[in-house]
C-alpha cells in the first residue's frame, strides 16, 4: 500500500468526519482506481466526479440454496471467478460511517438455536473498569465429572448471539463433544452495526476495551463454572473474527487456539477509513510477538472481506515458529463445493495452523444452517473443523 495512497485515505477520512461526504467519495473513488495523485477534493466542483453505484466495498448475500446438487464437483487448483458486489454505494456506506458505525455486512435471522433436553442457555453479564456485555452461556445436559472445554463465539456485524448460534450449530456440536459454549453480544450501543470493534487501538490491546471485557467473561466463566482453564478457544465471523484474532494475540496466557472466519489480522486497521481499506484490499496487520494456534476458514468469492486477510491471519500466526512442515490438500463437499486447506505441522505432527480457502463461497459461514444469517450449507463445516482443530491444542 502506497505512501501517497494512505495519505489520500487519511483525507478521506477527515473529509468524512467533517460531513463533506461528496468530496470524501470522490476521492476514496480517485484513489481506488490507480490514481497516485488525486486532485485535492477541496478544488473539486461538487459533482465533477460523479457517484458510481458500482463502487461499493460491501456485497449482499443471500444464503446458498441447500438443495444444490449433490454430484461432487473434482477439486480445484484456481480460484473461482469472485461473485458480483451487489449492495451500497460508496457515498451511501460513508453516511452510515459518519453516522458513527461500521458498514452492515450480515442480515440477523430471527430462528431461535435449539436446545436439548437437559442443556442449559443461561443468560449472564460481565461488568469491569472497561465496559459491560450480555452473553448467553450454553451447558450441555452431557456434562462430565471432568471439567469441560469453553469456546467463546464472537458473532459478525448486525448478527445476534441467538442467530449466531443458529447458523453454526455449534450448541449441538458442543452437546456432543462435552464443551461449553459462550456467546457475547456487541451492543448496538457500542457499534451502529453491532460490529466487534477490531479497527480502533483501544480494542486491539490487552486489558483495554473490548479485549478486556470479553477476558472478562472467559474469567467469570472460569470461576463459575468447570472448565478446564487449559482448554478455552475464541472464534468468529468477519468483524467478530477480527476479534477473536485480537484477543489470541493479547491473551495468550487465557486463550489455547483461535478460529478465524472470513476475518481480518491483528493490526490491520487503525479507524474507520484503513479498515475500508483493508476489507475491501487486505491488510498484513501487524507483527505478533507471540504465535498461537489458528485455524482460518476463508471463501475465494468474499466480495465483503478480501480473502489475503485470510492469508495474513495465518501469516502472524507461523511467521515466529520455527520447523513448521507445510501439507497441502484439497477436496469438495457432497454438495460440490471444492476447497483447499494448508496445514502447518510441528515436530510432533500436530496442526498448528490451517487455512482453508472454499472456491466460489461468499461472506458466510461455511457448513453452516440455513436458518441462520449468512451461512453456506454446501461448504466444508467449518464448525466441526475448528472443534477438530481446537481439540488438538491446549495450553501449557
Amino acid at each position: 500500500m502506497t505512501k501517497s495512497f494512505m495519505q489520500g485515505m487519511s483525507r478521506a477520512s477527515d473529509l468524512t468526519r467533517s460531513g463533506k461526504l461528496t468530496e470524501a467519495t470522490a476521492l476514496i473513488q480517485s484513489l481506488l482506481s490507480g490514481n497516485a495523485e488525486p486532485a485535492d477534493p477541496q478544488h473539486m466542483a461538487a459533482g465533477q466526479v460523479p457517484l458510481a453505484d458500482k463502487d461499493v466495498i460491501e456485497g449482499t448475500f443471500s444464503p446458498v440454496d441447500e438443495k444444490a446438487p449433490k454430484s461432487a464437483a473434482p477439486p480445484s487448483s484456481k480460484p473461482t471467478k469472485r461473485a458480483a458486489r451487489p449492495g451500497k454505494s460508496l457515498s451511501e456506506t460513508l453516511r452510515t460511517i459518519a453516522a458513527g458505525g461500521m458498514p452492515q455486512t450480515i442480515k440477523p435471522a430471527s430462528a431461535p438455536p435449539d436446545l436439548p433436553e437437559g442443556a442449559k442457555l443461561l443468560s449472564l453479564s460481565h461488568t469491569n473498569a472497561q465496559g459491560s456485555r450480555d452473553y448467553l452461556l450454553y451447558v450441555p445436559a452431557k456434562t462430565s465429572a471432568r471439567p469441560m472445554p469453553l469456546i467463546v463465539m464472537l458473532h459478525g456485524c448486525t448478527q445476534t448471539p441467538q442467530d449466531f448460534a443458529t447458523g453454526t450449530n455449534m450448541n449441538a456440536l458442543a452437546e456432543d463433544a462435552g464443551y461449553l459454549v459462550a456467546w457475547p453480544a456487541q451492543p448496538q450501543g457500542a457499534n451502529a452495526q453491532k460490529c466487534w470493534n477490531w479497527f480502533r487501538p483501544e480494542d486491539q490491546a490487552r486489558d483495554r476495551g473490548e479485549p478486556a471485557v470479553l477476558a472478562g467473561i472467559i474469567r467469570d466463566i472460569l470461576r463459575d463454572h468447570p472448565v478446564d482453564a487449559s482448554r478455552v478457544y475464541v472464534a468468529g465471523l468477519s468483524a467478530g473474527g477480527a476479534a477473536a484474532a485480537i484477543m489470541g494475540a493479547a491473551y495468550p496466557d487465557l486463550i489455547a487456539a483461535v478460529g478465524v472466519h472470513s476475518g481480518l489480522p491483528v493490526g490491520g486497521a487503525q479507524d474507520v477509513m484503513s479498515a475500508f481499506s483493508a476489507m475491501r484490499s487486505g491488510s498484513p496487520g501487524k507483527a505478533q510477538a507471540k504465535a498461537i494456534p489458528t485455524i482460518v476458514l476463508h471463501g475465494l468469492a468474499d466480495s465483503t472481506v478480501h480473502p489475503s486477510n485470510g492469508t495474513a491471519v495465518i501469516a502472524q500466526a507461523t511467521k515466529s515458529c520455527k520447523g513448521l512442515k507445510r501439507v497441502q490438500g484439497s477436496g469438495a463437499t457432497d454438495a460440490g463445493r471444492s476447497y483447499r486447506h494448508t496445514r502447518h505441522e510441528d515436530m510432533a505432527g500436530r496442526s498448528f495452523a490451517e487455512h482453508w480457502e472454499i472456491d466460489g463461497a461468499g461472506h458466510a459461514w461455511s457448513g453452516g444452517r440455513p436458518g441462520g444469517s449468512y451461512t453456506d450449507p454446501t461448504g466444508p463445516d467449518a464448525s466441526r473443523e475448528m472443534l477438530r482443530f481446537f481439540a488438538q491444542h491446549r495450553r501449557t
